[in-house]
């Protein structure tokens, strides 16, 4: 689809939106007052639900794509921001928790540092639900044990990206509510500058949260894929390790009383044997595939 407007050189906003209509109806003038002021494009991708969106579609500095299914979170996310044409892309809910005034800020604090991605780190998020905060912990380290995690806020939906960068990794990333995690854990990998800068978050109005036990077990799942995608050693290593050792703890006190070989420690060994060869393999398998989809190392810029 054309663009609508090319005024907008630096910043693009993409919002998902998907019945959201009383949130949107709530910060969506502060949004267009400041997008007009700066000249950023906005794109708002509705997934088949709200119809708020008609009234401002005419807006040059807007554009409206729609969706006639509803293709998740970060389908919309995927749809929006492979429509940016400007240097810098700009994700953000449309649920009213995102305070407008910390685009600007966002986007001066990329520009100083070069960054390739920033953050916007919650710091003023309610923790009233436990049972949500046991989620995001066990998820948050069930992934730091499988890939290096530097930042604080793996999964905040408010992110500013180089836009160059993001739109070659959307064809690997998920259309789940794991978009987000997943998306900040290919740029580390691919030793990408992602710095975080605070921002402030506004309790939702209206609405509830679509995030669920699901998403959850959705989001473990889509880490477990972009490991074995991008390092599967980092799986297969350490089950050969431990299988490894499990025969040779298992199987020397029995060679030392003169008892032969243990059948289940032999079994162990060669367990561990399988899996270190395997991980070899999907290495190089995971190698030729990030080739071929332009996402080789030595493929990043300077």
């Amino acid at each position: 689809m054309p663009r609508k407007s090319d005024a907008g050189q630096d910043l693009t906003i993409v919002i998902p939106v998907y019945n959201e209509a009383e949130s949107l109806a709530q910060f969506l003038p502060a949004l267009i007052t400041a997008s007009t002021a700066n000249q950023w494009q906005l794109i708002f991708v509705n997934d088949g639900s709200d119809q708020i969106l008609s009234d401002i579609e005419s807006d040059p500095l807007v554009e409206v794509l729609h969706h006639k299914v509803n293709k998740g979170y970060g389908g919309d996310l995927k749809t929006g921001i492979s429509a940016a044409t400007t240097t810098y892309v700009l994700t953000m809910d449309a649920d009213g928790q995102h305070n407008v005034s910390d685009i600007g800020k966002l986007f001066d604090f990329a520009q100083k540092n070069s960054a390739d991605m920033v953050i916007g780190t919650r710091n003023n998020t309610r923790r009233a639900n436990l049972y949500r905060e046991l989620g995001k912990w066990i998820i948050r380290g069930f992934t730091r044990i499988l890939v290096p995690l530097p930042i604080r806020d793996l999964n905040s939906g408010f992110k500013l990206y180089q836009t160059r960068l993001i739109q070659q990794y959307l064809s690997v990333c998920p259309d789940s509510m794991a978009f987000s995690d997943v998306i900040t854990l290919l740029f580390l990998n691919q030793k990408h500058l992602v710095l975080e800068h605070p921002i402030d978050v506004m309790y939702r109005t209206y609405g509830a949260s679509s995030i669920s036990t699901r998403t959850a077990f959705q989001t473990v799942i889509e880490i477990l894929s972009l490991v074995m995608l991008v390092n599967p050693l980092r799986i297969f290593l350490p089950l050969a390790i431990i299988c490894i050792l499990v025969g040779l703890i298992w199987g020397i006190p029995i060679m030392l009383a003169g008892r032969g070989v243990s059948v289940g420690s032999m079994l162990a060994i060669v367990l561990g044997a399988l899996f270190f060869f395997l991980g070899l393999i999907a290495n190089q398998l995971s190698a030729i595939r990030l080739h071929l989809a332009g996402m080789g190392r030595n493929e990043n810029p300077e």
